[in-house]
């Protein structure tokens, strides 16, 4: 698999805390409100267990918590924020500790249909033998009610108008009609199910969600990690998952993780005194975004170069990822390295000179 999902990438550990978990579980509930916080959250020595859970999701454990009541209730939940905080990533963790399935998943763009959540026809089969049960191809959605397990949302604020009424009355009333049939036409929802929704809070105006619809969740916003030690658990975490997938062998200086951290808490600073949306970079400078710059890099430097991360190859793998927008954004970046990177090489030396040579060439390249 090019990627496992969490319930087959955490299988065996998912399997352990079922097996020592004594805690009161709601509905159908594969573990216990609780372990579902420890499963994502990781173990610390006071849960006095006898092998340690790491932490998968960096943030506010306040964030996990109401989102985890929220699933024990009857609302559905909205994960919103900003690209690249983690939503996907929370929602696909909570739907694999509870109903260890996490693949029902409906994506949200403008091409979404009723279809996509409720249910479509096999025509082959609806010719042959006509429309039934049999000859019906339920959504992700619907499956979730059949098995009362958690279905997912991807970009709901990117479905239009249509699909999210739809949506409403699922939530509502917890069950689905077919009116092309005349006998076993309803599919209700069984205990355990619930909806987990994420949105970007930069799609606000794109398809606004109805009040109707925001009564029936219950919003988490996550917010972007600017704490530099909670963001570099992050970066090192993905980092290396990255390096177990590629099969590669390749240690990250802990001087050029500090240079990313760094120059994205500088751009972003940057970006939060910018008097228009021309002096921001296009891109959301979130964490993701990090882990995307240095992936690029180290899979350049295993593929291209001596097999060791360099601060010249992260510089380009920087500017080559953030810049966007012609000229907008190279301009942006020029003059962060003229005005920030260059005074603090001089100040500092050592690989910063190095990302200084780095960025100045992958700018003037790009130019």
């Amino acid at each position: 698999m090019l990627r496992a999902p969490a319930e087959t990438k955490y299988a065996e550990e998912l399997d352990w805390l079922e097996s020592i978990d004594d805690g009161p579980k709601p509905f159908s509930w594969r573990l216990s409100p609780k372990m579902v916080r420890l499963f994502i959250l990781g173990s610390e020595r006071a849960d006095g267990l006898d092998r340690e859970v790491a932490q998968k999701w960096f943030g506010d454990r306040s964030f996990v918590e109401r989102a985890i009541v929220t699933l024990a209730s009857d609302r559905g939940l909205l994960l919103i924020g900003d690209p690249g905080t983690g939503k996907s990533w929370l929602a696909e963790l909570l739907a694999a500790a509870i109903s260890r399935n996490s693949t029902l998943v409906v994506q949200g763009t403008a091409g979404t249909t009723e279809d996509h959540i409720k249910y479509s026809w096999n025509v082959s089969a609806v010719i042959a033998n006509g429309q039934s049960r049999a000859s019906m191809i339920p959504s992700p959605i619907m499956t979730a009610m059949e098995q009362g397990v958690i279905g997912r949302f991807e970009e709901l604020t990117r479905s239009t108008s249509d699909v999210q009424d739809a949506l409403i009355s699922i939530l509502s009333e917890k069950y689905v009609s077919i009116p092309e049939l005349d006998d076993d036409n309803i599919v209700f929802a069984k205990p355990g199910f619930s909806v987990i929704a994420t949105a970007n809070s930069r799609d606000r105006g794109v398809n606004d969600l109805s009040s109707a619809l925001k009564r029936r969740f219950n919003f988490v916003r996550i917010p972007v990690v600017t704490n530099k030690k909670s963001e570099a658990e992050i970066v090192r975490f993905r980092t290396v998952e990255l390096l177990r997938r590629h099969q590669i062998e390749l240690d990250v200086p802990p001087t050029l993780l500090d240079i990313l951290l760094q120059s994205f808490a500088d751009l972003r600073a940057a970006a939060a005194s910018a008097g228009s949306d021309d002096e921001k970079l296009e891109s959301a400078l979130s964490t993701a975004e990090q882990i995307g710059v240095l992936e690029d890099a180290i899979l350049h430097s295993n593929f291209f170069g001596d097999r060791a991360l360099r601060a010249q190859t992260l510089a380009s793998s920087l500017v080559g990822s953030l810049a966007r927008r012609a000229p907008e954004d190279l301009a942006i970046l020029n003059k962060y390295w003229h005005g920030v990177v260059e005074p603090r090489s001089k100040a500092e030396g050592g690989s910063w000179t190095e990302f200084l040579d780095g960025g100045r060439e992958a700018i003037k390249t790009l130019s």
